[in-house]
């Protein structure tokens, strides 16, 4: 009894007082800390800014104190990437693209040949009785025509040459040569009109009835010279180049150039239909991306460094004079910018800074749960390396790997609002705004805003192969939209576009590579890495299965009923099943202690026959388990299921025991020591847990009967102010009731009873041995 006294009452005030003053004070401390580093960074420009900056007045007169000759880096620059999104692509013929071009013409030429030999093919061998004329109309007249030549009956009463021929023709044959002959031409006439709409579908205005008839009239000879003038004009168009956008009308001048003098007049709208045909919206040039990237780099390379010199003693800026770009490379180089901390430059950072912490904490008050100093230090940091690489100079930023860790850890509203604020400071920094930077945050915001909704590394393979699309994608489309000769630099720019997008990708390795390590560095979880520490296979359940199986049974049960509850009030449900799961661990302490375990065999507190043991026994499985969950690595998140779960709840049977006793009873002695559940999955579990045993002990209770109880031990929970913490509302307790039900119904549905002749054995007759 005497060592009890070396813990006196006034240290147990004096710690009790010193340690929530301590507790009051780390958050502030913390948030403090992020504010000078992240203003620290932010306004790092402002520790050496020139006074006597570019466009500021020059308070003195100022001379050359010697001879210079200094470059101006900022002007070089700005000449070269004037120059380099300026550049004139080289293009080449596509020979392939050619080749098909010709092949389209020489397709056409070909049915038109095909035209013309079945227009010319003789049917009647008497041309004194039909001439070869009248055989060609027959042959290509339309078919009104036809049908009015073969019904007419008299040739005397029709003026058209054709019907008066054929009517003569039919007076001196039998009729059964006259049909023949008929059957013949409509054949012959099939043929025709099948080329003829093969070709109107390939070229629809290439042919009307006028242009089909001279064609067809026109003489071998003149034909193949048309032919051989169209074919060579093609090839002189090709040879030129056939650029893609090419207007119509410019397309249809240059056919007119290449066919004047070489095609008879008559057949000059033929030709120039034949070559748009197969011209229109055609291109045989490609752009050259080798020849392209070298010009750029040579056209770079030339231009030459914008140098500013000057003599000892002759003046560089009058007083009141307006500071030029050259001005101040003199005066930079010569150091009599005067530069300095800019205290004002540097409190505007800190203001914006403030801002920014303020609204990301107020987004993080309405979105999350409370969070540590350790989760605020990370975020710091991760805030504070990508202004750290723009500061750099190193284009590729990393805001993709800051998304994807944020959402991780934090889910992705916090991500998204950390990538806007990054970004939006960073450009800050630079002064400018910052092409691969709006690339980056493009990334930066996809990976925010998909990754804390991911559960395997498959899929966050795949999340980055997106963001560094995306982000290629960004900065080809700025910078395509910002230059303004855009549509001549298409291939200048995609390497950096790739480059852009593999420094995404690669990011997104790096944030799944190191998150690991951060998890368990600040006591972090994942979505993935709650799905793995919910694998049964791990050791501690494994432990669990084997050494407390009532315990681990119980646990199933208490996990379906909040999840199902989780789910449907949008808690993180991977969260609820991993807590679940560790809940009840400490109970490996001491199995038999613990009635789900005890298998129908004795109980080993009748044994005992001590309230305050059995209490203490009841009461350590929450401490046991949490040095087992210590001793295995789980992360806090995770552990708090064991202490909240309980909260403060009274071991009420053993209490009722003790107070039989009629001896002096302190109730904390017969109460868990919490604290009461802190999140809304911590407070399901609770729910569920003194919920799970109520179930269980129902056999034929009605679905309003087992709601009831429910809903007594919720208002006995909320009666004991258990859940005030928790964020759960009044108003869910019905909801949660309901999804118990729910599951308790799924647990307890009807099986169909056998007949008692299917538990019977079964003979079977065998065979007669004969």
């Amino acid at each position: 009894m005497k060592s009890s006294s070396f813990l006196t009452p006034q240290k147990i005030q004096v710690t009790s007082h010193f340690l929530p003053s301590l507790a009051r004070f780390k958050k502030p401390l913390i948030l403090l800390f992020s504010i000078l580093c992240l203003t620290g960074v932010y306004g790092y420009h402002f520790y050496n800014q020139p006074q006597l900056a570019v466009n500021t007045i020059s308070p003195i007169t100022i001379t050359a104190p010697q001879d210079g000759n200094f470059e101006d880096t900022k002007t070089t620059d700005e000449k070269r990437q004037k120059v380099r999104a300026g550049i004139t692509p080289i293009v080449k013929r596509n020979e392939e693209l050619t080749q098909q071009i010709q092949l389209d013409l020489s397709n056409i030429i070909q049915k038109l040949e095909t035209l013309r030999k079945i227009s010319q093919k003789p049917i009647v061998t008497e041309v004194n009785l039909i001439s070869l004329k009248t055989q060609n109309y027959l042959i290509t007249c339309s078919e009104q025509e036809w049908q009015q030549i073969i019904n007419s009956k008299e040739a005397k009463t029709s003026f058209n040459p054709a019907i008066i021929k054929i009517q003569s023709y039919r007076q001196k044959i039998e009729p059964k040569k006259f049909k023949v002959l008929i059957d013949q031409i409509e054949e012959i006439r099939h043929q025709y009109q099948q080329v003829l709409q093969e070709i109107q579908i390939a070229s629809p205005n290439l042919l009307n009835q006028t242009v089909e008839f001279s064609l067809l009239k026109i003489s071998e000879s003149n034909w193949q010279q048309l032919k051989q003038r169209i074919t060579t004009a093609l090839e002189r168009i090709l040879i030129q180049g056939l650029p893609s956008g090419l207007p119509l009308e410019h397309l249809q001048d240059t056919v007119n150039i290449h066919l004047k003098n070489s095609v008879l007049p008559q057949y000059q709208n033929f030709a120039q239909q034949l070559l748009l045909t197969v011209l229109q919206e055609q291109s045989n040039l490609e752009e050259n991306k080798e020849a392209t990237q070298q010009r750029a780099s040579q056209a770079v390379e030339a231009v030459q460094p914008e140098m500013v010199a000057i003599k000892q003693g002759e003046i560089i800026v009058k007083a009141g004079e307006k500071i030029t770009q050259k001005d101040f490379v003199l005066l930079d180089n010569f150091q009599l910018s005067r530069r300095g901390i800019n205290w004002e430059g540097l409190g505007i950072s800190s203001l914006l800074v403030m801002g920014g912490v303020g609204f990301f904490c107020c987004v993080e008050n309405r979105v999350h749960r409370p969070m540590r100093q350790r989760d605020h230090l990370l975020l710091c940091l991760l805030s504070v390396s990508t202004p750290l690489f723009a500061i750099a100079n190193i284009p590729y930023t990393n805001l993709a790997a800051v998304g994807l860790l944020t959402s991780s850890f934090y889910g992705p509203t916090l991500a998204i609002t950390q990538i806007l604020l990054v970004s939006n400071l960073s450009h800050f920094v630079l002064h400018t705004v910052s092409w691969p930077l709006i690339a980056g945050t493009v990334g930066g915001l996809l990976a925010a805003a998909i990754a804390g909704r991911l559960h395997s590394r498959d899929e966050l393979s795949l999340l980055g192969a997106g963001v560094g699309l995306a982000q290629g994608l960004a900065y080809l489309i700025i910078y395509l939209i910002a230059s303004a000769t855009a549509g001549t630099i298409w291939y200048t720019v995609l390497p950096d576009a790739i480059i852009q997008g593999l420094s995404g990708l690669a990011w997104c390795i790096f944030a799944l590579g190191i998150s690991p390590y951060l998890e368990r560095f600040f006591d972090l979880v994942t979505p993935i890495r709650l799905v793995e520490l919910a694998n049964p296979n791990r050791p501690l359940l494994q432990r669990l299965v084997t050494e407390a199986p009532g315990t681990f049974q119980h646990t199933l049960f208490v996990a379906c009923l909040a999840e199902a509850a989780g789910r449907k009030l949008h808690c993180n449900v991977e969260l609820i099943r991993a807590g679940t799961l560790y809940h009840d661990i400490g109970k490996m302490h001491d199995p038999l202690g613990f009635i789900e375990n005890q298998m129908g065999g004795l109980n080993k507190h009748d044994v005992i026959n001590n309230p305050w043991l059995s209490a203490e026994i009841i009461k350590k499985h929450i401490s046991e388990g949490l040095v087992m969950a210590r001793k295995y690595g789980l992360p806090k998140v995770v552990r708090d299921f064991i202490p909240e779960h309980q909260g403060t709840l009274p071991i009420s049977y053993f209490y009722q025991q003790a107070k039989a006793t009629n001896q002096l009873i302190d109730e904390q002695d017969f109460c868990y020591d919490g604290p009461i559940p802190q999140s809304r999955e911590t407070g399901l579990v609770m729910l569920a847990d003194s919920s799970e045993a109520a179930l269980r002990s129902l056999k034929n209770a009605t679905p309003e009967q087992a709601k009831d109880m429910i809903n007594k031990i919720f208002a006995a929970r909320w009666r004991e102010n258990q859940l005030k913490d928790s964020g759960l509302r009044r108003d869910e307790m019905g909801m949660i009731a309901e999804v118990f039900i729910q599951v308790w119904q799924q647990y307890n549905h009807q099986r169909i009873a056998y007949p008692k002749s299917t538990l019977e054995p079964q003979y079977v007759r065998q065979p007669n041995s004969r």
